[in-house]
């Protein structure tokens, strides 16, 4: 299908953070824009007051707009009545993985794909090349701090960046000239159905990269998933094509040089964290394979200021220090969780984690009780379904039993607050990619009023 010629377009779960960087896009491009979400959220406000109609209502009578092409998420069942009146249409319907795929088709294509990290690598990487003067077309996983949208825009990119989604085969769509594997611990087992399953698709994202094209991965995932012939591969202690050197700590953010193909002094982070040192070393690596000059990734990588909700401090004073972080897969709690005590040693850490899947829950309900555990205090919210139905007995309450604290309780969202209230928090942290993120005002609200005296 061709998608330039496209006049009118309808995104079915606009509100996402993927949909809505695509919806900006061909709004940006002239083309009338529509779309349908269950609720409305601060996103879907500021799409809205760019000009995009959104229908909060899973009812046909309620379209402003007659789409020549409908793009949707799996987040929106296709027993939906839209998705239904689409389809009795005969409207040309693709998944947004699909779109996405035609567009990088167009521009050469940067594509980071990983179980975790991919959010972070992607924005800073953007970052890196829009202080470089590179124009790129970026679709972002997350909020960048620094330019206050997961869009950017250029009318004659020299590249696409694109996060290459591993859930549902989705980057198998995508056409890259240099790609990324930043991570390939087990997940979305519901797509998948084992590990071997899961790491032969990202093998097979791995052989989309063009033929005189570039990947590089972390450490040993070539190994893990089986790739032949040349790549490159980073990791924070040598010996590798890119690592760090001379790393330092400084009131809890980190200084370092980069050692290997790329030389680089002086990196001063100005955010924080050791996992995002990481993601920091991906996204130099990456641009340094785009050819970017190593005093032009030292001031990208020096001037970045992060992610919404990736690591994000929320409050800083003398009594709490409050962080909300996306993680919603073990490794990422254990990275949330290590990195706050890195940075505030000897201080109590209390989680409140919210579950993403019934799904991941079950698969994962070991690995996540072990994660947990690591805090002082827990506090766990009912599991958020997303996409899926209930599994029977597979609940918070499940996941509560197999956690070794002590101190640990599950509440409603609606208790959170009092819950936080009736306790002292040294620092504390919020996780999950669900809807968690709606209790960061309230919680915020709460912390400074306990301050005051």
């Amino acid at each position: 299908m061709n998608i330039n010629h496209i006049q009118s377009t309808f995104f079915l779960g606009i509100g996402g953070i993927g949909m809505s960087a695509l919806a900006r896009h061909f709004h940006g491009l002239g083309v009338e824009v529509c779309g349908y979400d269950r609720t409305q959220t601060k996103l879907t406000k500021e799409l809205e007051a760019e000009g995009i109609a959104i229908l909060y209502a899973d009812d046909p009578a309620g379209l402003a707009c007659r789409p020549e092409l409908v793009v949707y998420t799996p987040a929106v069942p296709e027993t939906s009545k839209l998705f239904g009146h689409f389809r009795s249409e005969g409207t040309p319907i693709l998944k947004r993985a699909r779109v996405l795929g035609l567009l990088s088709q167009q521009h050469p294509t940067i594509a980071i794909a990983g179980t975790h990290g991919k959010t972070t690598i992607s924005t800073m990487l953007t970052h890196i090349l829009r202080q470089a003067g590179i124009p790129c077309l970026a679709f972002l996983g997350g909020i960048s701090t620094n330019y206050g949208t997961n869009y950017i825009s250029d009318p004659q990119p020299h590249w696409l960046i694109a996060e290459a989604d591993e859930y549902d085969r989705s980057f198998l769509h995508l056409s890259p000239q240099i790609a990324m594997i930043s991570a390939v611990d087990s997940d979305h087992m519901d797509v998948y159905g084992n590990r071997d399953a899961m790491l032969e698709s990202f093998r097979d994202f791995a052989n989309t990269v063009s033929t005189n094209g570039t990947l590089i991965t972390k450490e040993n995932i070539a190994e893990k998933i089986g790739l032949g012939g040349k790549q490159f591969n980073y990791r924070v202690d040598p010996p590798a094509d890119y690592y760090f050197e001379k790393v330092t700590l400084h009131d809890g953010y980190h200084q370092a040089g980069i050692g290997g193909r790329l030389q680089v002094e002086g990196i001063q982070m100005q955010y924080p964290g050791k996992h995002n040192l990481e993601n920091a070393l991906a996204a130099a690596a990456l641009a340094h394979l785009a050819g970017i000059s190593a005093s032009h990734i030292r001031e990208g990588l020096n001037s970045f200021l992060g992610v919404k909700r990736r690591f994000e401090i929320i409050v800083q004073n003398a009594n709490t220090i409050y962080i909300d972080d996306y993680a919603h897969h073990p490794e990422e709690i254990n990275a949330c969780i290590s990195s706050a005590r890195e940075m505030w040693p000897g201080r109590k850490i209390t989680g409140v984690f919210q579950p993403h899947l019934y799904s991941r829950t079950r698969d994962l309900a070991d690995q996540f009780a072990e994660s947990l555990s690591q805090l002082d205090e827990l506090i766990l919210l009912p599991v958020y379904p997303a996409r899926e139905q209930a599994i029977q007995g597979v609940d918070s309450e499940m996941l509560l039993r197999k956690v070794k604290l002590s101190n640990a309780r599950c509440c409603t969202k609606e208790e959170t607050i009092q819950c936080l209230r009736d306790t002292n928090q040294h620092v504390l942290i919020t996780m999950g990619a669900g809807d968690i993120d709606s209790l960061t005002d309230p919680i915020k609200k709460l912390l400074i009023q306990k301050k005051e005296p």
